[in-house]
């Protein structure tokens, strides 16, 4: 077993993801049930780009909210992975707009995801644009950013 942190394996990567995909699916039951005062309780226009942004927004300040502060969301910590700058630093709060919008394209084309397969240090799209990378970690330490 590896004793410093190393490239994330895909697999811990999914189920990361996953852990963190029914996280937001809850933030998002939240967030709309916040928007009903404003429509009278009435249901709201799903295919509405305004609602879209909104739920993009609430999705973005998520992920950067926790990848600015120690670099882990829930599913991150869980999976012990982490995402940091260049040399371990932490990530800001541009290159956390670049990875999630760079982690959109990468999700929706799959290939994105997949390039960490053959990429030399096993890096995905948003990590490559963005200019960061996710390490796993061993053991039960919890990873700690400068």
């Amino acid at each position: 077993m590896h004793a410093s942190p190393y490239p994330a394996p895909l697999p811990r990567r999914l189920a990361a993801a996953f852990y963190d995909l029914l996280l937001m699916l809850a933030l998002w039951f939240v967030a709309i049930a916040a928007l009903l005062p404003f429509t009278g309780g009435h249901a709201l226009d799903g295919s509405s780009p305004i609602f879209r942004l909104y739920l993009l927004a609430v999705s973005y300040l998520f992920f950067s909210w926790f990848w600015t502060r120690g670099g882990q969301t829930l599913g991150m910590r869980a999976w012990r992975l982490q995402v940091r700058g260049p040399a371990g630093t932490a990530v800001d709060w541009r290159q956390a707009l670049l990875r999630y919008c760079a982690a959109w394209v990468a999700w929706l084309s799959v290939i994105g995801i997949l390039w960490c397969l053959v990429d030399p240090q096993k890096r995905c799209w948003q990590d490559i644009f963005s200019h960061t990378e996710v390490v796993a970690h061993p053991g039960g330490k919890r990873l700690q950013v400068p």
